[in-house]
């Protein structure tokens, strides 16, 4: 083959390959190879369109960024807890957004950012309130007798879908295990309020570590429940009761609203004391009384009217976040 051939023979095959490579080109731009209604332009368009999407979903961010509140000593509540803050999880709600419809709104995921400093690294110190910023106020309900309203209390928290916390006198808890255990099987929390009803601050040591060890050694021998609060009966304390508890894993808790039911006041009067006194944080004080067992409703729905959810003591004293209202818009 002589040179002209050959030269005419690379040449074709030259024009060939660069048909064939303007051929895919077109193909691209058209959107041959990117499937009906695609093109190279359209598909630049939406990655311009989803970097706007991104973009608009992180400047919302900023706005919508709620910091988190850092539990504190009081001088006059002494220990507060703090409570989580929230943020756009910015990903999240990315991936979820760039796949709907054009037009439709975007839903905000959230996730919780904790405080920096919790309720663990205050010490011991006492706790009569959750933080103000929490909606929810807790049902304490301390129990060394009043077993004849016990059954009634727990039905009116059953119909209205609420936990109560019982603070269990350890002798009252060593001779009623089945009503024990039926307060636990209706799902509320379980906790200890020392063995014999002493006034704690006028123990020696060795007296008052027994008085909680004792009732805390039962509550998990009895019905498997790790404790770890301790209300001190009348809420007699000092700060000797707060270190003693602390030595065992506990945290002495008190109360922000007394209803007083021990005097055995008409059911309205504990309801207008609740309705005075509540607010968000709120440890509500109680017993099994007649009293309360005919308040206890009125309690509860009081409560919600001032935009309150009621719970236990531990769920109001975590930092968790609690939004009542929904976070999505």
């Amino acid at each position: 083959m002589d040179r002209k051939k050959f030269g005419i023979i690379l040449a074709s095959i030259g024009i060939i390959l660069l048909v064939g490579h303007l051929t895919g080109v077109r193909s691209y731009v058209t959107g041959d190879r990117l499937g009906p209604g695609r093109d190279a332009f359209s598909r630049f368009a939406d990655t311009q369109g989803e970097e706007q999407l991104r973009i608009r979903i992180t400047e919302e961010a900023a706005k919508r960024r709620i910091e988190p509140i850092n539990a504190v000593v009081d001088r006059v509540w002494k220990a507060i807890p703090g409570y989580n803050g929230r943020e756009v999880d910015i990903e999240r709600t990315y991936q979820q957004a760039r796949v709907q419809p054009p037009g439709t709104p975007i839903t905000y995921i959230y996730k919780d950012i904790e405080p920096k400093v919790s309720l663990d690294d205050l010490g011991a110190q006492p706790i009569y309130r959750g933080n103000s910023s929490k909606p929810m106020a807790a049902l304490m309900i301390n129990v060394a007798w009043g077993n004849e309203y016990i059954t009634p209390m727990l039905d009116v928290l059953e119909a209205e879908g609420v936990k109560a916390t019982f603070f269990f006198d350890g002798s009252w808890l060593k001779k009623n295990t089945e009503l024990a255990k039926e307060i636990q099987k209706r799902g509320h929390q379980l906790e200890n309020h020392a063995y014999s009803h002493p006034n704690m601050s006028q123990l020696g040591d060795d007296q008052a570590r027994l008085e909680i060890s004792k009732t805390k050694e039962l509550l998990k021998e009895t019905l498997g429940v790790q404790n770890r609060w301790f209300a001190p009966p009348s809420g007699d304390f000092n700060d000797r009761t707060v270190k003693l508890a602390a030595e065992q894993g506990l945290k002495t808790v008190l109360w922000t609203v007394d209803t007083i039911d021990w005097r055995k006041p008409p059911a309205d009067t504990i309801i207008s004391r609740v309705e005075a006194k509540v607010g968000p944080g709120s440890l509500i004080l109680m017993h099994p009384t007649a009293s309360t067992r005919d308040a206890l409703q009125g309690i509860i729905k009081t409560i919600r009217s001032k935009g309150l959810q009621p719970g236990t003591v531990e769920e109001t004293l975590s930092s968790d976040r609690l939004d009542l209202q929904d976070k999505s818009s």
